[in-house]
């Protein structure tokens, strides 16, 4: 867990308008550059096919080539950071630089929401956009702290942030809020 001394809050405080916070893993950029070297790989056997073995191998070579470039580049580009935002009506997820895959939970949705201080790719079958049958969904950029969501069907939703611990105690308050009614919420 990482120590957040800028989110320290007294107890009358109310919470933030919106909280945000965000997750890197720097890791990825290492797979991206992989994935960009499968695909230099694959242009540089179409340009210089000097393949004696015809055709068929070399068309075989360069599309596993580029194929597997742009599967390992686009896909480890989506999951170099998270973003988290919580407002007063939802939590939204967004991955990677343009955002996508996103997930937007809506608070009515949430029956609870816990600190995790450790969470481990491993546990979620590496990193990225992950569902596990007993454990539910979630998003693993990185090891660390994350944020654990009960949702009203049953369900549970994980994301890695930085300052979960902070996350989840807007969260509570947003849902505390709400349960205690538009007289003492707003």
């Amino acid at each position: 867990m990482r120590h957040h001394p800028h989110t320290a809050r007294g107890a009358d405080e109310p919470p933030p308008e919106v909280w945000t916070g965000h997750a890197t893993n720097r890791m990825q950029w290492l797979l991206a550059l992989v994935g960009a070297a499968c695909m230099a790989l694959g242009i540089q056997l179409a340009v210089d096919s000097s393949w004696t073995n015809g055709l068929t191998p070399l068309v075989m070579a360069v599309v596993g080539c580029v194929g597997a470039g742009l599967l390992m580049l686009f896909g480890t580009l989506a999951f170099v950071q998270v973003a988290v935002r919580v407002d007063k009506d939802s939590l939204e997820v967004r991955c990677g630089h343009i955002g996508v895959p996103r997930r937007r939970i809506p608070l009515s949705q949430i029956v609870a929401a816990d600190f995790a201080p450790q969470v481990c790719p491993r546990q979620w079958g590496g990193w990225g956009y992950r569902w596990r049958p007993e454990k539910g969904t979630a998003v693993i950029v990185r090891r660390g702290e994350a944020v654990v969501l009960n949702l009203g069907d049953g369900h549970k939703f994980t994301v890695t942030v930085d300052d979960a611990e902070s996350a989840v105690r807007v969260i509570r308050d947003r849902l505390r809020m709400r349960s205690t009614g538009p007289a003492a919420g707003v």
